[in-house]
């Protein structure tokens, strides 16, 4: 459980700043549980990492077996280190649960960390999130949601604002009374004013994504369509009537 005094960010500071430029995100926070998003500094980021791949697109549940049977193929019985995951072979890691996707992803996690491209701990605490973001989307099957997720609960980072992520999307809908879901570009538009404490922000409308329960957020329909008005263009008209056929041939 992360208490105020372990976060790097000063959360009294962050509440206070979304309350006064946000009175709606202000009510939120008021009436939901406190901020804790549960950091767990005792992972590496290769481990980290090595566990969302496997738990990537299944059910929490089979994703823990098979990452199970996977630890169980190290020698320590704990994730397998960089090193192991390359000398591992296929079809035991086919036989642990693994598609040939997250084989590839993770053998190639190894490889990135190996060569520094993926970074200790102490690392990446130095590293700024674009640089982060930057180095760990290089993995193959590492894409930008699985970075953020790992800024936010591995290393706590106050400004991260995902998107693209269904809970984010719904609970803003939700929080501020929409139909619609918003479009990832309105809703980076729109969390600017969040800015720099965005993570706060987030964490909240997860929560009233989760309060509103999934009755209500399943009638939640897709954005709006981003409609423009498209200017009359005489000259396509002009060019798209039928070509005449030419009596004498073509101009030499």
């Amino acid at each position: 459980m992360s208490t105020p005094s372990t976060l790097p960010f000063d959360l009294a500071a962050a509440c206070s700043h979304l309350s006064n430029c946000d009175p709606c995100l202000g009510r939120l926070i008021q009436e939901s549980v406190p901020f804790d998003p549960n950091i767990d500094h005792s992972q590496s980021p290769y481990e980290s990492l090595m566990e969302a791949i496997a738990y990537q697109s299944i059910s929490g549940k089979a994703a823990a077996t098979i990452y199970t049977r996977v630890k169980a193929l190290s020698g320590s019985g704990k994730t397998p280190t960089p090193h192991e995951m390359l000398q591992l072979k296929k079809p035991a890691l086919r036989k642990a649960g693994l598609s040939g996707a997250k084989i590839r992803a993770m053998k190639d996690l190894a490889q990135k960390t190996i060569d520094g491209i993926v970074p200790t701990h102490d690392e990446a605490l130095k590293l700024s999130d674009e640089e982060l973001v930057e180095r760990l989307v290089s993995v193959r099957g590492i894409g930008a949601w699985t970075v953020e997720m790992f800024l936010i609960f591995r290393l706590g980072r106050p400004d991260v604002l995902p998107i693209h992520d269904l809970g984010v999307q719904k609970g803003w809908s939700v929080a501020y009374g929409k139909k619609h879901k918003p479009r990832p570009t309105e809703l980076l538009a729109f969390g600017e004013r969040w800015r720099p404490y965005r993570t706060v922000a987030s964490w909240y409308l997860w929560r009233a994504f989760e309060r509103a329960g999934y009755a209500a957020t399943n009638k939640i329909r897709a954005p709006k369509p981003n409609r423009k008005r498209i200017k009359p263009n005489l000259a396509g008209r002009q060019a798209a009537k039928p070509a005449r056929k030419s009596r004498t041939g073509p101009k030499r």
